[in-house]
């Protein structure tokens, strides 16, 4: 039979040992340790091997790695009225352990609705259009109004990409038949032009055999050989001398 002194003593011990062994913590490289004592902030503990006394000190780790934050899918109405459904990736990464613990509750969730709002909000400014071919702007516009705000939280963030702009269907139908009467305006557009080139250079070119006779006679004689040289044609080709016409012209 173990003697009561003995057992007081062996007990003793094997606290003392379970309280070393729970006060140890080890601290990775990209973490951080925060300490609270007594509910008040004491430090941030660097790398390594640290002790935190229970029921004394109270630790709360802090990643500092680049988080990747799926923004959920929000429904967004566009400035011309337009129904558009968008989602978005966050990346941030926490730059002062110490304001991520006391400022806020929890970071994590306080970061990815702020982003949901402000996507929203910032979308919501913004024509279609724009959303489509904007997104370089968007996304900096975004970026810029998220870190600002999340700044107080000890919060950095690095970038913000829009990844999807779902339409529903009828609206992809709608540009789908303004995108078919762009295009056919753009190619009414360019054949006017070519129309107007023509003429341009017809014009120049009757004000040249006008003052040449003999430029008029050539293309009498190459059209004339055109015309003799297509097949299966039934066309007959008298050849008259230009020389009668220009003299039946003058003695009128």
């Amino acid at each position: 039979m173990i003697p009561t002194a003995l057992l007081q003593y062996m007990t003793l011990v094997a606290l003392l040992v379970g309280l070393v062994a729970v006060s140890f913590r080890i601290v990775a490289e990209y973490e951080r340790l925060v300490v609270l004592y007594f509910g008040r902030f004491q430090e941030v503990k660097m790398p390594g091997l640290r002790i935190v006394l229970p029921g004394i000190q109270r630790a709360f780790r802090v990643d500092l790695r680049v988080i990747t934050m799926d923004v959920p899918p929000q429904d967004v109405i566009s400035k011309d009225n337009v129904t558009v459904r968008v989602n978005a990736v966050l990346y941030f990464r926490v730059v002062d352990p110490e304001r991520a613990i006391i400022q806020v509750e929890d970071f994590l969730n306080a970061t990815n609705q702020l982003a949901q709002t402000t996507l929203r909000s910032v979308l919501g400014q913004h024509d279609l259009d724009e959303m489509l071919s904007e997104r370089e702007k968007l996304n900096k516009d975004i970026q810029d109004i998220i870190d600002k705000r999340s700044d107080a939280w000890g919060i950095k963030v690095i970038n913000v990409e829009i990844k999807h702009v779902d339409l529903n269907e009828n609206m992809v139908r709608a540009i789908a038949r303004q995108a078919e009467a762009e295009r056919e305006r753009r190619a009414k557009v360019i054949n006017a032009e070519g129309e107007f080139q023509a003429s341009e250079k017809l014009l120049a070119a009757a004000e040249i055999i006008s003052k040449n006779p003999q430029a008029l006679q050539l293309r009498y004689l190459q059209t004339l050989s055109d015309m003799a040289n297509q097949k299966n044609t039934n066309t007959v080709v008298f050849p008259f001398p230009i020389d009668l016409i220009q003299a039946a012209l003058q003695k009128k």
